[in-house]
């Protein structure tokens, strides 16, 4: 008997040991360099296409407002003959002069951005968060910070299709009889070139709205629906979501929109043709404070507001939910 429970007693040590080295193969496989490569892989990839899939759906619903937007941080005050009285003014003039494919002009350039300047944005967002969470920064901070690094990255990659895009959206003339996107970039390229004068002008500007915009979006948002208890409906939990990014989004607009007109101005027609009187960031906010009035550096912010805030929100949410899937799935 006791030589059978010693066999036993063996096996089940034996047992035990097997499983043990069975676990730490596993364990080191799934520590192998080619295993984390593939997870940051996956992660980058599932990032990618969740950002470039909200960037998309954002900019096709909220095109028409960023038109509008652009139009009245273009205007000059009053004596602007041009000038729109109202928001509803302008978009009665806008469909009138140049019909409903007017609020799609400069439609294409952000199309063509949205893919890589929202997977820089989500992306981005995700390493510097990842990286900061190695520092001594409190959560709420590091999120502010990786947002406000996240914007910095995104308006390097999307200045150029912003400055096709807004002198795009500047032209009157009916939808027909403006050039076309590439014929616009083309002529921009030969006339000043790639350079902080062609295609990359007002690229402090655009470095401002973004890093501020992205700064308050990402940590307001997430520390917000941390804070927030979710909710087991699942409709309810889609309003919680919905409206924390309604309200960051909002907030956000308000806090850079200077920057915004400051891009407008550098980036759209010139007063006098061949006199460049716009030509940097913070010159043009002194300039339009010191002609128009302080209010004048908020110009366009209904417009802005009306997009960035349910814009924020369902951004958000499709970035939120598409990566879920993603996740699930693939």
């Amino acid at each position: 008997m006791a030589s059978k429970r010693e066999h036993i007693e063996v096996e089940h040590v034996t047992g035990l040991n097997s499983l043990r080295i069975i676990r730490e193969q596993e364990r080191q496989e799934n520590m192998s360099p080619n295993n984390k490569t593939k997870t940051l892989l996956r992660e980058a990839s599932h990032q990618v296409i969740a950002g470039g899939s909200a960037g998309l759906v954002e900019i096709c619903l909220m095109h028409p407002l960023d038109v509008v937007k652009t139009r009245f941080q273009l205007q000059r005050g009053t004596s602007d003959p041009n000038s729109y009285r109202s928001l509803g003014h302008c978009f009665s003039t806008i469909f009138r002069n140049e019909g409903v494919y007017g609020f799609y002009k400069g439609i294409l350039p952000p199309i063509l951005a949205e893919t890589p300047k929202r997977a820089v944005k989500f992306l981005t967002f995700e390493q510097y968060k990842k990286a900061l969470s190695f520092t001594s920064m409190s959560p709420g901070l590091a999120l502010s910070v990786a947002g406000l690094g996240s914007g910095l990255t995104e308006a390097l990659v999307v200045n150029p299709f912003e400055v096709v895009k807004v002198s795009l959206q500047a032209n009157r003339d009916s939808f027909k009889e403006q050039p076309s996107t590439f014929g616009q970039a083309r002529r921009i390229i030969q006339e000043d070139g790639f350079g902080l004068r062609g295609l990359n002008k007002g690229l402090t500007s655009t470095l401002g709205r973004h890093g501020i915009f992205n700064m308050i979006y990402f940590g307001f948002y997430f520390n917000v629906k941390d804070a927030i208890p979710a909710s087991q409906d699942p409709r309810l939990e889609f309003l919680r979501k919905f409206a924390i990014g309604l309200t960051s989004g909002t907030i956000s607009s308000c806090v850079n929109i200077p920057f915004d007109v400051a891009k407008s101005r550098i980036q759209g027609p010139q007063p006098v043709p061949g006199e460049i009187k716009y030509r940097s960031c913070f010159q043009s906010m002194a300039l339009v404070y010191h002609e128009e009035g302080y209010l004048a550096l908020y110009k366009g912010l209904v417009p802005k507001i009306m997009r960035l805030g349910p814009g924020g929100a369902v951004m958000l949410l499709v970035y939120e939910y598409v990566s879920g899937w993603l996740q699930k799935h693939w």
